[in-house]
């Protein structure tokens, strides 16, 4: 009579068939321009993380400021419109742990404090907060756009051109003023205040040891039905908007 024959031990076990994954796809990041598809992002690894300009300026005066002086600030204010404005700070010897205390408060990085001395002088301090630095200006030749009545006008909240002299490059503390007036003049790209284009020129120069600052607008004479092509940028006028 024959024998059972034993089943060997080391038999392969039949593989195990994998389940289709049924799973809804794994949804996208959220970010403020809406979900972030991992398709649109670039392909080299090397590419640092995208800069987004978050530049605030906050702009405030101290007490017994005399009226003009007053409204050349309302006229700043009206130029950038990434700028906050605040309540009076008093004058002391304190007002710089106060300026920095509001900077931090109404979340800015950059601060225009007029300050008026004997109803008479007026000084800009032009301060980047909390760690500097900070230039202090002495303003002259005060001429606010009530005063003026010029006939250029532009769009409120459009973005400027920043143009500097060449004497800006030829010294150390010159290079820094134009790098502070660039952060703190310049409106931020894509900001929810600002007008996405350019009509306007802030002009600064350096005659005699002081900076000039002029706003023109940029005009360009054209009818509705005539549009200007890019060719046509010889007809480019500029009109002094003030202040």
């Amino acid at each position: 009579m024959a024998k059972k024959r034993k089943r060997s031990s080391d038999a392969l076990a039949p593989a195990a068939v994998e389940k289709p994954d049924d799973s809804a796809p794994e949804r996208p990041e959220r970010t403020l321009f809406g979900f972030k598809d991992s398709s649109d992002e670039p392909a080299s690894k090397d590419a640092g993380p995208f800069f987004r300009n978050k530049e605030k300026v906050l702009i405030t005066c101290s007490r017994r400021i005399i009226y003009r002086y007053r409204h050349l600030m309302q006229n700043v204010v009206s130029l950038l419109p990434h700028a906050k404005k605040d309540s009076k700070v008093e004058s002391k010897q304190s007002k710089g742990s106060a300026l920095n205390e509001l900077v931090e408060l109404r979340s800015c990085s950059s601060c225009l404090f007029f300050e008026c001395r004997k109803q008479k002088d007026l000084y800009l301090w032009m301060v980047k907060s909390p760690a500097g630095p900070s230039v202090k200006f002495l303003v002259n030749a005060v001429h606010t756009m009530e005063e003026l009545k010029l006939t250029g006008n532009h769009l409120k909240g459009s973005r400027p051109l920043l143009t500097f002299s060449s004497n800006f490059d030829q010294q150390p503390h010159w290079k820094l003023l134009k790098e502070m007036i660039t952060q703190i003049f310049a409106t931020p790209k894509d900001h929810r205040k600002a007008k996405p284009f350019h009509d306007h020129v802030f002009v600064f120069s350096i005659v005699d040891d002081h900076i000039w600052f002029r706003n023109y607008q940029i005009s360009v004479p054209h009818n509705e039905i005539d549009k200007v092509d890019k060719g046509g940028l010889d007809k480019m006028t500029l009109v002094e908007v003030g202040p």
